[in-house]
């Protein structure tokens, strides 16, 4: 089984914000991932609209998550340094939301990738880009056990 098999339990177990808002990924390759979300009546903000925190949080996911599965596969692991997100329309309750996320650059240790969030019929929410650092796996003592552990 490899690292990207192995993470993808260990990561829904563990992500306590995936779970709390109901998102669910799916890693397509190493630095190329899907996340989904339906917007819920806890993330709106004003009648019938998503809190803009919701998307952003959702964005953080979205990038997060394309970085964090090409590192794993270098050994590495990811930290946020910065993200930028454009809004470009609202989500409403009910709206079923596709982040897609992408590596745009790899250097020694910074990661730069992109996302869109979407309505589920392929109406632009928000575009986003980040930079995340990575740093060795082994930096994390438990993760690091229970990916590199043989079943």
């Amino acid at each position: 089984m490899d690292i990207l098999e192995q993470f993808a339990p260990y990561f829904r177990s563990v992500n306590h914000f995936d779970k709390d808002n109901g998102l669910q990924f799916e890693i397509i390759n190493p630095g190329e991932i899907i996340y989904r979300l339906t917007i819920l009546e806890k993330h709106l903000s004003s009648p019938n609209v998503a809190h803009g925190a919701t998307i952003a949080g959702f964005m953080d996911c979205v990038l997060g998550l394309s970085a964090l599965s090409l590192a794993l596969t270098q050994g590495n692991l990811t930290s946020t340094v910065e993200f930028k997100l454009n809004f470009i329309r609202p989500a409403h309750l009910g709206d079923k939301l596709i982040g897609s996320g992408r590596i745009d650059y790899k250097g020694k240790s910074l990661i730069i990738a992109s996302g869109d969030v979407k309505l589920e019929t392929g109406e632009l929410v928000a575009k986003g880009l980040g930079t995340f650092n990575t740093y060795p796996l082994e930096k994390k003592g438990e993760m690091y056990a229970s990916l590199t552990s043989k079943n």
